[in-house]
């Protein structure tokens, strides 16, 4: 885990997923991007996902659901998929079979040199790093970040962290308290909210 931490300011989370759909748009990009903070997925999985994973070719339709064994773990993960990425999904599909054939089975992150293989993770990596400066954030944002990222705007929307330590498949509870990168500033607003 390192110090890669979860983006915690919306204003700069919002300029993050707006990089790639506004100042250099590209929608493979904006759609990892947008899939790896609704999702919380490990961009190792995020990575090998194919059209078929989130596309029901006999209903014509977006999956609600994603159902995946987690690369690292082999545990099988249910993932609702919300309007966001589904909406996301649905206008990136629109550009990626714009000019070729649907194929259910390409993966749903190709690379551009060869569109029979998915991107890697040092190239997951770049895509990150490029919308995280750009939207003015520091070194610590990685592809790891998205995950954490999830993580941390759940707990601060009221999520038990017991649930989201369910989500993300950890076997203890300071595992999940890290990733959620709870600082003093956090613990000062509990302070300060309770007045006996």
């Amino acid at each position: 885990m390192g110090t890669t931490q979860p983006i915690k300011d919306k204003d700069a989370l919002e300029q993050f997923k707006e990089y790639y759909f506004v100042q250099k748009p590209k929608p493979r990009n904006a759609t990892m991007i947008i899939l790896g903070l609704n999702t919380a997925l490990r961009i190792s999985d995020i990575l090998l996902l194919k059209w078929i994973d989130i596309y029901d070719d006999q209903k014509k339709s977006f999956r609600k659901h994603l159902e995946m064994p987690e690369h690292k773990t082999g545990k099988i993960r249910v993932i609702a998929l919300n309007q966001t990425v589904r909406t996301t999904l649905k206008n990136y599909m629109e550009y990626s079979f714009k000019e070729r054939p649907y194929a259910k089975n390409a993966y749903l992150f190709p690379s551009q040199k060869d569109k029979s293989k998915a991107i890697g993770r040092a190239q997951a990596y770049r895509i990150v790093r490029t919308a995280a400066e750009a939207s003015g954030l520091g070194k610590h944002i990685s592809c790891h970040s998205l995950r954490k990222t999830f993580g941390y705007h759940a707990w601060k929307q009221g999520t038990p962290p017991a649930l989201l330590m369910d989500i993300y498949n950890h076997s203890s509870y300071q595992i999940t308290k890290r990733y959620l990168s709870i600082e003093q500033d956090e613990r000062d607003e509990v302070y300060l909210k309770i007045s006996l």
